[in-house]
């Protein structure tokens, strides 16, 4: 199947393109390579903002209807320097227009307040700040059209679970004919913030289709074959373990059926590589 990119319509050709990771390198090593965790890890894309690699940004939920983003240039000797902050107070009650505060950190500011604003906006949407309390939405660089009959789901990056961790919303969008810029909702609480930067992801998205799902129970006999088979894979997965130069005990049965299932001339010539190779701990 393809998907149709195409980059953030304010910002075109600036941070990294959306692309497929199966390892989260903070996770231990026995989670990390087992194969069916590192297949959930590589399902979709991850998406990273559109910032170029001197770049970066902050927003914070301050409370009470505030927000504060903060705007980041690198200096040639690698230190930080903020250029500028824009600080958004909704309207009381949700009656009347948010306000857009600009201050700059700089004697002499390259740029206006008005194209502060607008920078910012290539990053955050003023409009969804605080929908729900705390929520941030955040601009990807990367944007997705799919076949017909195909959606796109936009979700948190996941097996990330180092904390603290905020809570992002998933939503889903008919990407076939709405064209849909990448946007990822985090909910803040008072005093947490959002980060970003050129390497560092800010979401991941999966392609689904729009088929309908059916479900039915299992016949008497189904269920005796899903038994059979299940003993019959944990003989196998019993009798395949090894030891690491670690001293980690593990299997390989899962990932050589699942090279034998999925490229099964791979597997008869004893190639395939990536997650799950047999010199990697296997769940």
């Amino acid at each position: 199947m393809e998907i149709q990119v195409f980059p953030n319509l304010s910002r075109p050709g600036v941070g990294q393109k959306a692309r497929r990771e199966s390892q989260r390198p903070l996770l231990p090593l026995h989670s990390r390579h087992c194969p069916v965790l590192e297949a959930g890890s590589g399902l979709g894309f991850l998406v990273y903002p559109p910032l170029e690699p001197n770049e970066a940004v902050r927003i914070e939920y301050v409370g009470d209807g505030k927000f504060h983003f903060e705007y980041f240039l690198s200096s040639p000797g690698g230190s930080w320097e903020t250029l500028f902050t824009v600080m958004y107070a909704l309207p009381v009650g949700s009656i009347g227009l948010t306000k857009e505060e600009v201050t700059f950190k700089v004697s002499d500011p390259p740029i206006t307040e008005e194209g502060a604003r607008k920078i910012a906006q290539t990053f955050v949407i003023p409009g969804d700040l605080g929908t729900p309390p705390g929520a941030v939405t955040l601009r990807g660089a990367s944007g997705f059209r799919t076949p017909a009959g195909w959606d796109t789901v936009y979700g948190p990056v996941l097996n990330m679970i180092e904390r603290p961790f905020a809570p992002m919303l998933t939503v889903r969008v008919e990407t076939d004919w709405y064209l849909h810029e990448s946007e990822f909702r985090y909910v803040l609480q008072p005093g947490e913030w959002v980060t970003c930067e050129h390497s560092m992801p800010i979401g991941q998205v999966y392609f689904v289709p729009r088929e309908e799902v059916t479900l039915r129970e299992s016949s008497e006999e189904e269920i005796e074959e899903i038994r059979r088979g299940r003993e019959e894979f944990v003989r196998e997965k019993d009798a395949t373990k090894v030891m690491t130069r670690y001293g980690l005990k593990y299997s390989p049965h899962y990932a050589r059926v699942s090279r034998s299932v999925n490229n099964p001339e791979a597997a008869r010539g004893g190639q395939g590589t990536g997650a799950g190779s047999e010199d990697e701990p296997s769940k």
